[in-house]
């Protein structure tokens, strides 16, 4: 087994140890509490965080740590690799017993995803990707729709914002939906269930840094909403934005989104 097969089999057996977990504390009885800026925390997802942080970093103590639950540190920045994880993305859906929340777990290795999982407890679908060896999902391979239009393509977006009246080239008529979670939205994607998946605000790694490869792996392009590619494990660990799609869709939606200023 290769350094990287080990990686992947880790990293895909603590996610699948995360979801359970998840759900036994939310059978259990949630306790939530509010983030600064107001966004829900659960004790399940505080139970999480734990668990991976000791379970990972046990095995690979040489690797950092970026984690949506825990502080951040600058130690991160001067480890060649790192775990990226979200113990549950998709709080809100999470908590009202809705299938969209998943754990997505990646290792980053200078600045980039080589070995990627996102464990979707609810719906039994585990995606997962290393980086050369294509994307998978519960073992089989995926990949990205070949749809060549934007006309009735599936769109993971806001409907109220790409239907609004700002944009300088209109969007053809397509076909919206929502996922609470954006690692699942991105899986989504890579599997050609969806044509697009598309948010113009920052993004968190931890939230796009485990689609991001498996994705790519599945031949789908990834960037931020002006085309460029993203870098992850850096000072400010967000993504100006995201685009993910099929890779014929791409070059159309960012013609489109590129004149919408990039916010920080």
């Amino acid at each position: 087994m290769t350094d990287l097969d080990a990686d992947l089999t880790l990293i895909r057996e603590a996610a699948l140890a995360a979801g359970a977990l998840a759900e036994a504390e939310r059978a259990r009885g949630l306790k939530i509490t509010s983030k600064p800026g107001g966004s829900p925390v659960t004790s399940a997802d505080l139970a999480v965080d734990a668990m991976l942080k000791d379970r990972l970093l046990s095995v690979r103590p040489d690797y950092g740590w970026l984690s949506e639950e825990t502080g951040d540190s600058p130690d991160r920045l001067s480890r060649r690799r790192i775990f990226v994880v979200d113990p549950i993305d998709g709080t809100v859906a999470f908590m009202k017993g809705r299938p969209w929340w998943c754990v997505p777990i990646a290792v980053v290795e200078d600045g980039q995803p080589i070995a990627a999982v996102i464990h979707v407890p609810a719906t039994g679908e585990t995606y997962e990707a290393a980086a050369g060896g294509g994307a998978r999902l519960n073992g089989r391979p995926i990949s990205a729709s070949d749809e060549t239009t934007l006309d009735d393509a599936a769109v993971l977006a806001d409907a109220r914002l790409m239907e609004g009246p700002h944009w300088p080239e209109p969007w053809p008529p397509m076909r919206y939906e929502k996922r609470n979670a954006l690692a699942y939205r991105m899986a989504l994607v890579a599997s050609g269930a969806f044509d697009a998946a598309i948010a113009l605000t920052p993004k968190w790694d931890w939230d796009v840094c485990a689609g991001a490869l498996i994705a790519g792996e599945a031949g789908a392009r990834v960037s931020d909403h002006h085309g460029r590619p993203w870098r992850f494990n850096q000072p400010d660990p967000r993504q100006a934005s995201l685009v993910c799609s099929a890779p014929a869709l791409h070059p159309l939606i960012i013609r489109r989104t590129a004149p919408i200023p990039l916010r920080q």
